[in-house]
């Protein structure tokens, strides 16, 4: 995850949230888990949790639920003892898709949470 966002400055992240909503689904907890190992790994890293949305719904629903599933995952990770200064939330909804919304998994793809990196 580190050699990707050292090289790109971002790591996509394909986390499982409950239909509609910012609840983080269980299967989803070994990738919290490695975003916090990361964080653990470079103490001095701070990282931006964007979310993404594919096109489904209305552009302003789907800004409100990108930045609740990105401050979602913050607090998942603040749970675990990450500080909260090392953290921001930006929901961008689906105004930067990376796949065509015509297709079921195009959808599935443009529905992400990025780590982008701040500062090191």
């Amino acid at each position: 995850m580190y050699a990707e966002l050292d090289k790109t400055g971002r790591v996509a992240l394909y986390i499982n949230f409950e239909t509609g909503k910012s609840i983080i689904k269980p299967e989803s907890e070994p990738t919290i888990s490695a975003i916090e190992q990361l964080l653990a790994d470079y103490p001095t890293l701070v990282i931006s949790i964007e979310g993404h949305t594919d096109n489904v719904g209305s552009p302003a629903s789907n800004k409100t639920l990108s930045l609740a599933r990105a401050n979602a995952v913050i607090n998942s990770l603040v749970k675990r003892g990450v500080d909260k200064n090392r953290l921001s939330a930006k929901g961008w909804g689906q105004e930067k898709p990376i796949a065509g919304n015509e297709s079921d998994e195009g959808r599935a793809k443009n529905r992400r949470v990025e780590i982008v990196k701040v500062k090191e």
